[in-house]
C-alpha cells in the first residue's frame, strides 16, 4: 500500500489483526520489505505486522536522493503515525538496524521492544566511508546489476549461495529493482550516520540481537558488544548463515523473533 508520509510515498505491507501487537521491520540495503517475507509469514495473525520500503527501496519514491538517517528515522516515526502505532517492537536488519537504534535514541516512547540483526551502533570509520565513496562510483560507472553481483557475495555465506540459489536469486533481485539514484543517497546517508553506541545504556526496553555466523560484515563481535551495553538484551547467532540471517536461516532467526515477542505480549 502506498502512503504519503512526510510529503514522500512510502510503501509498506500490513498482516494480521489492527489490535495486535506492532511489529513493524525495517530492511537492509539495498534491498526491500520483500526480505521479511518469511517472518511475516511466521508471525501469528494475532500480532500486527508491517513491513516497509525505506525511501530510495523498493517501491517507496526515491525522490531527490538527498537521504539522510535522521530522514530515514522521520519517515518510520511517520509511518507509526499514519497507522496509528504509539508503540510498536521496532526489527532492523543492518542499515534497518542503523536506523532502528537512532529512533529509539531519539524517540524512546514509541517503541516496546528492539530487535537488531547483522547490525553495529558505531558509525562509519574513515576507511569505510571511502569505501562507500568508491561503490558509488562504480555503481554510477557500471550500474546496478554489477554491483548487485558483487553485493550478494558479500552478504551471503558461501553455502547459502551454492546450497540455496532461491535466496541469492531473492537478493539479487531485489538489488537490481533499487534505483541507482537510491543506492547512491543511501550509500552518503550511511556513511554520515551518528554513533549510536553511547545510547545503548540508556535504551531500556527488551531487546534482541541476532546476527549470523559467517556475517563478515556486521561480526558476531558486533553484536556482542551492543547486547553487553544494551540493559536487557538476548543475543543468539544464527548458524548457517551470514549477513542475511532471517532470509538464510529464517527457522532459527524466527524462533528466537517470537520467543522475544511472546514475552513482551505477555
Amino acid at each position: 500500500m502506498i502512503v504519503d508520509v512526510n510529503g514522500h510515498s512510502l510503501n509498506y505491507v500490513a498482516r494480521g489483526t489492527d489490535d495486535g501487537l506492532p511489529v513493524v521491520f525495517i530492511h537492509g540495503f539495498p534491498f526491500s520489505h520483500r526480505m521479511w517475507e518469511p517472518q511475516l509469514e511466521a508471525l501469528p495473525r494475532r500480532y500486527r505486522a508491517v513491513a516497509y520500503d525505506v525511501r530510495g527501496h523498493g517501491d517507496s519514491e526515491v525522490g531527490h536522493g538527498q537521504y539522510t538517517i535522521e530522514l530515514f528515522v522521520d519517515d518510520l516515526i511517520g509511518l507509526l503515525d499514519h497507522l496509528a502505532i504509539d508503540q510498536a517492537v521496532v526489527c532492523g536488519l543492518s542499515m534497518g538496524g542503523y536506523i532502528a537504534l537512532r529512533a529509539v535514541e531519539r524517540h524512546p516512547e514509541r517503541f516496546r521492544g528492539l530487535v537488531l540483526c547483522d547490525t553495529r551502533s558505531e558509525a562509519d570509520t574513515d576507511e569505510a566511508k571511502v569505501k562507500r565513496a568508491g561503490t558509488i562510483a562504480a555503481v554510477m560507472s557500471w550500474g546496478v546489476p554489477a554491483f548487485a553481483e558483487e553485493f550478494v557475495k558479500l552478504v551471503l555465506a558461501p553455502r547459502t549461495l551454492t546450497a540455496n540459489p532461491l535466496v541469492a536469486k531473492k537478493v539479487r533481485q531485489m538489488i537490481t529493482a533499487t534505483d541507482p539514484l537510491g543506492i547512491c543517497g543511501t550509500l552518503r546517508a550511511l556513511a554520515e550516520r551518528t554513533d549510536t553506541t553511547p545510547a545503548l545504556p540508556a535504551m531500556n526496553l527488551p531487546a534482541l540481537v541476532l546476527v549470523g555466523e559467517h556475517d563478515t560484515l556486521t561480526p558476531p563481535a558486533d553484536a556482542q558488544a551492543m547486547a553487553r551495553a544494551l540493559p536487557d538484551a538476548a543475543l543468539h547467532v544464527i548458524p548457517d548463515a551470514a549477513h542475511m540471517s532471517n532470509l538464510e536461516n529464517p527457522a532459527a532467526f524466527n524462533e528466537h523473533l517470537l520467543g522475544l515477542l511472546g514475552a513482551i505480549g505477555n
